[in-house]
């Protein structure tokens, strides 16, 4: 394979500035392979593996192709753009808010503007219902993601510390450690340190020493507004321009409305919006990868004659059992400069709170990261969440030198209430708008009252003054559960539909827990495996007649 320079190869798609990929149609009208729709972190792994099999594919993005080089800034407002803003609604006891820091539009996805936190999920993440006696327990365990994890990590040069204290594996890492860490990051190991508490620099999918043409991190510190020298991974740069190179088309701003199904209740392609113009993309099979609120309302907006409830919906839950994690912000101000907006934001954490432990009341756990801020996000938090105003936030900012953050990510337990359905409002495509519904249980608030006192107590033990506390969620999941049984889930171990064999759902939607850490390294390995299986189940789920076989088995 020709070794390019991912930047200069990226920007080779580009027409005077603006990707038009419906005018470089390659399969136009013709049936292909597959057609994956979301390219983020599972959509851009599928696409890329996929398409280096030799099958043809068509990946579908709502959003554009991002350039480093032209669309990434230094700059919080600027930079929103790189997040889904598509007017969403939201209710319940604890509404969910969305924006700037969600679901990413565009080539890359939300790896386009996440921090770069690489963990893996713990074994009990898989089985917490055997060992917790809460939540459910997944079809898949930990050692069947183990080998896509190691594949993942070294692809990625993913950097980390001489030793992971926590979990079932513990380094080395393919690159050595990012060092030197941030004032934040050491605050936090200082204050860890002083408690007993154990603490590790962060694993990472941030370059520590250059890799394929790639420089290593030159701590720029907005990793959130899009990584301008391409040390931080996403799909954009790495598994998309593979994709490319093997084949594969790119087709973006493109938004898909609808999954198409034939007379016999297969799916046959989709239906999509670009430029105010419909067009349909015919294929043999379909991978839906758009996170965990645009998969299940694509799959509902679906509905159709065979399928009135929408598509994968056979058990009633599509949309059920989704998942944030509690993603509180903790401040503290200190004496001495700190500038939260100095390197990495995470780049030191710890796990020594992952595991449910009897004697603090709750089950599960969560991990604590060190967590810079830049200014506009710590002034929005503190007034939109924190409802700090006037001469409170004036001053707090004026000071913003001098704070430290920690934030929790702390497990929430799944709940059928906690939900994405259709609302009656419209969007410009005219399809109903999406309705999330999210409400804290007992479990979740006992968990987040003691990450919350935890991070307080790390913070002055470092010698900082507790300030405010900004509530928050983050890594939306669930939607779309992983199942054996077809009443009680949407997919299989597989990601692939109970009832239409050829419709794969494959993204965060499928997570049946939702883990104490951040899922990108997770969500990577499930893709990586559901690729492994479309490529070795080939020759029966490209084949009609055996698919319709296994479908009429299901069905009686």
């Amino acid at each position: 394979m020709e070794n390019r320079d991912p930047v200069k190869h990226h920007c080779d798609h580009y027409d005077d500035s603006h990707y038009d990929s419906m005018r470089h149609r390659k399969y136009g009208s013709e049936e292909v392979d597959v057609v994956i729709v979301g390219l983020g972190a599972a959509g851009g792994v599928l696409i890329r593996d996929l398409a280096k099999a030799g099958f043809s594919v068509v990946g579908m993005e709502a959003g554009p192709f991002w350039n480093p080089q032209t669309d990434f800034a230094s700059d919080e407002l600027y930079a929103q753009r790189l997040a889904w803003q598509d007017t969403r609604l939201t209710t319940g006891s604890d509404p969910l808010q969305f924006g700037s820091n969600n679901s990413g539009r565009g080539v890359g996805g939300g790896t386009v503007h996440f921090t770069g936190v690489f963990y893996r999920f713990h074994k009990s993440d898989f089985m917490t219902y055997t060992l917790d006696g809460v939540g459910a327990d997944w079809p898949i365990t930990y050692e069947d993601l183990a080998p896509y994890y190691d594949k993942i990590e070294h692809e990625l040069k993913v950097s980390g510390p001489r030793e992971f204290p926590w979990g079932e594996f513990h380094g080395p890492y393919p690159y050595p450690e990012r060092e030197p860490i941030s004032a934040n990051a050491q605050i936090f190991r200082r204050g860890c340190e002083a408690l007993g508490i154990r603490s590790t620099t962060a694993p990472l999918a941030i370059l520590s020493a250059p890799f394929a043409g790639r420089p290593p991190c030159i701590n720029r510190g907005f990793c959130n507004q899009g990584c301008l020298p391409n040390a931080k991974f996403s799909t954009l740069i790495h598994h998309v321009p593979e994709a490319l190179r093997y084949g594969a088309e790119i087709l973006t701003d493109s938004m898909v409305t609808q999954i198409l199904v034939d007379r016999d209740g297969r799916v046959s392609g989709v239906e999509f919006v670009h430029d105010g113009r419909t067009y349909k993309q015919k294929a043999k099979l379909v991978i839906v990868s758009a996170f965990a609120i645009e998969t299940p309302r694509l799959l509902l907006n679906s509905a159709c004659g065979k399928y009135p409830n929408g598509l994968a919906n056979s058990s009633g839950l599509v949309g059920k059992y989704i998942m944030p994690h509690s993603g509180h912000d903790v401040y503290a101000k200190f004496d001495q400069e700190i500038r939260l907006y100095k390197g990495t934001p995470v780049m030191a954490v710890s796990q020594d709170f992952y595991e449910t432990d009897p004697k603090r009341g709750f089950a599960r756990g969560y991990s604590l990261n060190a967590h810079g801020s830049r200014p506009v996000e710590m002034a929005s938090g503190a007034a939109a969440k924190a409802s700090i105003w006037g001469k409170e936030l004036r001053e707090i900012m004026l000071a913003y030198n001098f704070f430290a953050r920690i934030t929790v990510v702390g497990e929430v337990l799944p709940n059928i209430n906690n939900c994405v359905t259709l609302s009656d409002e419209k969007d410009e495509y005219g399809l109903p708008r999406a309705l999330v519904s999210f409400s804290y249980g007992d479990n979740d608030r006992k968990l987040i009252a003691h990450g919350v006192a935890k991070c307080n107590e790390i913070l002055e033990a470092a010698g900082g003054t507790p300030a405010f506390v900004v509530p928050d969620t983050a890594h939306l999941l669930g939607g779309c559960r992983m199942g054996k049984d077809p009443e009680t889930s949407v997919v299989n171990e597989f990601c692939q539909s109970h009832d239409i064999p050829n419709l794969f759902i494959c993204d965060a939607s499928v997570f049946v827990t939702s883990g104490g850490a951040n899922p990108t390294e997770t969500i990577m390995a499930i893709a990586s495996r559901t690729a492994d299986y479309i490529i070795s189940h080939s020759s029966e789920l490209f084949s009609r007649d055996k698919l319709m076989l296994k479908a009429v088995h299901h069905l009686h």
